[in-house]
């Protein structure tokens, strides 16, 4: 399996990992340093609208699991009301959400996607999604079923670990 090194060519030295780099607390720094750097690369990989990853990611969890109030958007996020009442007027502002009221309870407003917000969201996954197979098109087969294999068990990790954000 090939190494990538910071700078980012890749490398065919890749010994097997040792009983040491296999302890948990061991595999866990470096999985969580590894997982860092390449969340960060992937997230600067934007739409046109180049939103900040807060607004993103509410536009993201709308998408997901549709119209929501401004509180139960704040609970999901784990940020303070006023925090997503900022991120949710910028949204607003920027065509990507609209504020409507609730069905009933005439005291809160459910926001919801736009066109414009869904279309966003589409092409910012796209471009994430692009940019992250031209990096796997460098490695080989057996590497590349080896982290899809790695991608269930993250999976696996991130259910088990509670709530995600």
């Amino acid at each position: 399996m090939p190494v990538i090194p910071p700078g980012g060519a890749v490398s065919d030295a890749l010994q097997p990992p040792t009983s040491a780099q296999c302890r948990p607390a061991t595999l866990a720094g470096e999985l969580r340093s590894a997982l860092s750097v390449a969340t960060r690369r992937i997230r600067s990989r934007r739409g046109a609208a180049d939103l900040p990853d807060q607004q993103f990611t509410v536009l993201a969890v709308l998408l997901r699991k549709g119209p929501m109030t401004p509180g139960a958007l704040a609970d999901h996020e784990h940020v303070q009301p006023p925090t997503m009442t900022r991120t949710v007027n910028a949204l607003v502002e920027l065509g990507f959400v609209t504020k409507e009221p609730h069905p009933t309870d005439g005291r809160v407003v459910l926001v919801r996607p736009t066109e414009a917000g869904e279309s966003e969201v589409r092409e910012t996954r796209r471009r994430r999604d692009d940019w992250l197979a031209q990096q796997l098109k460098g490695l080989s087969a057996d590497d590349r079923a080896t982290l899809a294999q790695a991608a269930v068990l993250l999976r696996q990790i991130a259910a088990a670990g509670g709530p995600a954000r």
